[in-house]
């Protein structure tokens, strides 16, 4: 992985040259393609600074699939040169990051990006360029209805509305309260939230949204107490969770905690201890401890490209999402069509149940790009994470494509 800073983005001499000598410069394919090298060059946008450093993990992990695809032959002997540059978890830096990868390294596509906001910052611009967006690593509704997005992940009020199903069908709980993250993230899931809980004919306890960067979340949790909410479904960062179950031990509340599934995590437990325990946690992701072949080469290969980092949900999360890419360029390759981006995007709206990393049954269709397709909800206990209800479809009423 290649973390360019702001002093590194220049054109190459030779281009320079060329250019001032109105030399045209001529491409047989589309940028990031090297067919007398057999590279694709690809790239993404990661939080090294800014509010979610630990993000980072996501990276690293699509980083080390990379690294161990290219070591075991690549994608049918084609080698993958991953591209990464720091955004600091900033919208408008994630647009003029993705420009200069584009301009500068010409990206075949982007891979595993990070930030469900970010992510849809830039979808203007990659329209305008034809730049693909694979599995960005977000959850938001935008995401699913244009033809340039691959999303693995779920919208996240997919996964909102499976945790409300949980609490309310299996723990028989009733009053419902939802704190959320105050951009795209949070949006997402409220809109899920609030349209199952429509469904099942039951009011929201309380609605308290929250800033990103939010620490004390003393007055929020005042009042979920107020509300007599007996499960709090929360959705923002696993630093927030944190912050949030501090809170509310300080304060005395006593419910059920719910939060998506990359704060299933075990630098979830570094921030919050052992109050993580007994927090349920959607997922689309196989248990990290499995013993599929996807996940056992994220174990494997995360401890010798990546020793530092935890083996964790962030991690496989990144690697699966990575591994959309890998599946994509491959259907491409067994097309025999030209290696064009949209000839790209064409090969992966032919996966079919394809399994990706820890993730199992993707399917893209074309006009239908729900990738991931069900949920199982795991739970965290005495340091461990533990499927405890297994994988099953998203309530119909949410699970449809979002409006246009």
């Amino acid at each position: 992985m290649r973390l360019r800073t702001a002093k590194q983005w220049a054109l190459p001499a030779a281009t320079v040259a060329a250019l001032l000598a109105g030399v045209t410069i001529a491409t047989a394919q589309d940028p990031g393609i090297d067919e007398a090298s057999k590279t694709v060059t690809i790239g993404a946008f990661t939080p090294i600074t800014g509010p979610v450093p630990f993000y980072a993990i996501l990276t690293h992990a699509a980083d080390a699939y990379y690294r161990h695809l290219n070591e075991a032959g690549g994608i049918d002997g084609w080698t993958v040169k991953y591209v990464t540059a720091d955004d600091g978890y900033d919208p408008a830096r994630s647009v003029a990051v993705t420009r200069q990868m584009v301009d500068d390294d010409g990206i075949f596509a982007l891979s595993a990006a990070v930030g469900t906001a970010t992510n849809v910052a830039v979808i203007p611009y990659a329209k305008e360029v034809g730049l693909p967006m694979v599995s960005p690593i977000g959850g938001a509704s935008a995401f699913f209805v244009e033809p340039n997005i691959f999303p693995l992940l779920p919208e996240y009020g997919w996964s909102a509305a499976s945790n409300v199903d949980y609490a309310v069908h299996d723990l028989g709980l009733s009053k419902v309260a939802l704190l959320w993250e105050n951009d795209e993230l949070g949006r997402s899931a409220k809109r899920g939230f609030d349209r199952y809980m429509e469904e099942l004919k039951l009011e929201p306890a309380e609605s308290v949204s929250f800033d990103v960067k939010t620490t004390n979340f003393s007055p929020h949790i005042r009042r979920i107490a107020n509300s007599g909410a007996e499960a709090v479904i929360l959705f923002g960062s696993n630093a927030n969770l944190a912050a949030a179950l501090k809170a509310a031990d300080l304060q005395g509340l006593d419910v059920k905690w719910f939060a998506p599934f990359f704060a299933a995590d075990p630098s979830t437990f570094k921030l919050a201890g052992d109050l993580l325990n007994g927090v349920y946690f959607s997922s689309w992701l196989l248990p990290v401890s499995a013993d599929e072949p996807g996940v056992a080469d994220y174990r494997d290969a995360i401890q010798e490209y990546y020793p530092d980092d935890p083996v964790g949900v962030f991690g496989l999360n990144g690697w699966s999402n990575a591994a959309v890419f890998a599946a994509g360029f491959k259907a491409l390759l067994d097309s025999g069509n030209e290696l064009t981006r949209e000839n790209l995007l064409a090969a992966l709206e032919t996966l079919d149940g394809a399994t990706v990393g820890g993730a199992q049954s993707v399917t893209f269709k074309p006009g239908d790009h729900r990738g991931t397709r069900q949920e199982g909800i795991i739970q965290a206990q005495d340091g461990k994470f533990v499927l405890v209800k297994e994988f099953r479809p998203y309530p119909d009423v949410v699970f449809e494509l979002p409006a246009n």
